[in-house]
């Protein structure tokens, strides 16, 4: 019987931005759409608000993942720029870090000083990257990526808040709001729970704990301003 594990270390990237942005675009939508209906506002009012975060939010997602997986892509690319100088000018030294690396990690002196010898043959870069800096393909900072993701699904998130507030009456709009993001937030919670191995229950129940007191908070300070108004 041929045994195959699944792993999951390489959804790490797109996974973290991803759930990140539909988590944000739900919590700060639905908590905006409460704020300003909590304040005794109309529908009109309501769901222009929450356009404009949808919108914005989005922008700001996008450009924040953007803006800091590439300060973490420039880090990357200095290290291993600083390797590569130090490949070229101290070889032996860079083989003797890398059997040492080995030897800590339990293999004998010979068979380390092998291994390395053998991964630097093939591509030293690569080994170094890995073994020493820690730096793996599946963990690479992608920019690009990230940014997408997060904006694409920031607008799913925050179009599911929008949409209810604009089919349900104006009366109605906390309560379904409030209910329906909690529903919404407890399956993302799940599902990328189970993207990522994790415990779904334990994934459902933190992101609407979270949610529910970020919608709470909001109601409050609408309810707030619109007695005071």
């Amino acid at each position: 019987m041929t045994h195959h594990e699944v792993h999951r270390a390489h959804r790490i990237g797109w996974l973290r931005a991803a759930v990140l942005g539909a988590n944000d675009g739900i919590v700060s939508t639905a908590s905006l759409i409460i704020g300003v209906a909590a304040a005794g506002t109309g529908q009109g009012d309501i769901l222009l608000a929450g356009v404009a975060g949808l919108v914005a939010g989005a922008m700001s997602m996008a450009a924040g993942e953007y803006v800091s997986v590439s300060s973490q892509s420039d880090t990357e690319q200095a290290d291993l720029e600083l390797e590569r100088k130090s490949l070229e000018e101290n070889v032996e030294f860079e083989k003797r870090e890398l059997a040492g690396i080995y030897v800590d990690r339990g293999l004998s002196s010979a068979l380390a000083r092998q291994v390395a010898e053998e991964l630097m043959a093939h591509d030293a870069l690569a080994a170094h990257a890995r073994d020493e800096i820690g730096i793996t393909e599946s963990a690479r900072a992608r920019p690009v990526q990230a940014a997408f993701s997060s904006a694409l699904t920031f607008t799913v998130g925050a179009a599911l808040p929008l949409l209810t507030a604009w089919i349900v009456p104006t009366a109605s709009v906390i309560p379904a709001v409030g209910g329906l993001s909690l529903v919404f937030l407890g399956t993302l919670g799940g599902v990328a729970a189970r993207a990522g191995g994790a415990g779904i229950l334990r994934g459902m129940l933190r992101v609407m704990f979270w949610g529910a007191l970020a919608m709470a908070a909001t109601a409050a300070v609408g309810r707030l301003f619109g007695v005071v108004a």
